[in-house]
Order: structure tokens, then C-alpha cells, then sequence
């Protein structure tokens, strides 16, 4: 990938903007540190493969019981629906908080790998588009 110089980024900023919203990808260097510029929809391409797979059971009472297989969340809930949007919302609260710890969570060897789950949860514009990354998966006991 080619790399440009911070300096002619900075002098052409709204040109480099554009093109990376508009055209591609660009890679840019400060002193010895490189930098990846991307739109919103390259991302969104890149983290498509980032879903989330519920597992659950139904219990005696006919509460839906299950969590994530991705993340260490879990729920029981009346409905099917109401697990997936109780677990989006606590998906979202952890999201926000591996952000606000980003070098505690993503040096952690048990959350290094939820990263990209993380950003993908966090370009979502609303609950419910969180709630359509959760794939359920009912568990036969």
C-alpha cells in the first residue's frame, strides 16, 4: 500500500478526505508511525464476518436462557426477543467500556480477540442493527 507524508496530508486535507471516503483506503506516516484512514463502508465491509452467535435454552418456567459464544455475556429473558435486545444493550455498555480501557482490554489475552466484535457493535447507528448482529442458535438438552 502506498504511504503518504503526514505534512502533504495535512497541506490537502479535504482532497485526502475525499478520496478515502469517496475512492479508497490510504495509509499515512509520521515519523516512524503509520496510520490507516478508511470510509465508514470499508470498515463496515471489513467487520461483516463479526457476528454474534446466541445459544440458549428454553427453561421449565418458559424463560429463554442462553449468551454469547463470542463474549462472555448471558441473559435470561421471557422471549427470544427480548434475550437479544437485553444482551445488545449490555453488548453496547461493554463496547463503550473496552473503548474507555483500550489498552487494559486489548492487551488482555481473554479480550484481545473482541476487538473487532467491538468496533463492529460500535458502528452500529442503534440498538436494533446491534440486535441483527445476534444470530440464535437453541440449544437441545
Amino acid at each position: 500500500m502506498q504511504v503518504a507524508q503526514a505534512t502533504e496530508v495535512r497541506k490537502n486535507w479535504s482532497s485526502f478526505f475525499d478520496q478515502v471516503v469517496h475512492d479508497k483506503p490510504q495509509a499515512v506516516r509520521r515519523n516512524r508511525d503509520t496510520a490507516l484512514f478508511l470510509s465508514k463502508t470499508h470498515m463496515e465491509e471489513i467487520l461483516s464476518q463479526y457476528r454474534f452467535t446466541l445459544e440458549y435454552e428454553i427453561e421449565e418456567d418458559g424463560y429463554y436462557s442462553g449468551g454469547l459464544k463470542e463474549i462472555d455475556i448471558c441473559w435470561s429473558e421471557p422471549s427470544l426477543e427480548e434475550l437479544k435486545q437485553t444482551i445488545a444493550k449490555d453488548l453496547v455498555e461493554y463496547a463503550k467500556t473496552y473503548m474507555d480501557n483500550f489498552a487494559l482490554y486489548h492487551n488482555a489475552p481473554n479480550r484481545r480477540d473482541h476487538f473487532p466484535y467491538v468496533m463492529h457493535v460500535l458502528m452500529k447507528d442503534n440498538i436494533q442493527e446491534v440486535v441483527e448482529l445476534i444470530d440464535a442458535d437453541w440449544e437441545r438438552t
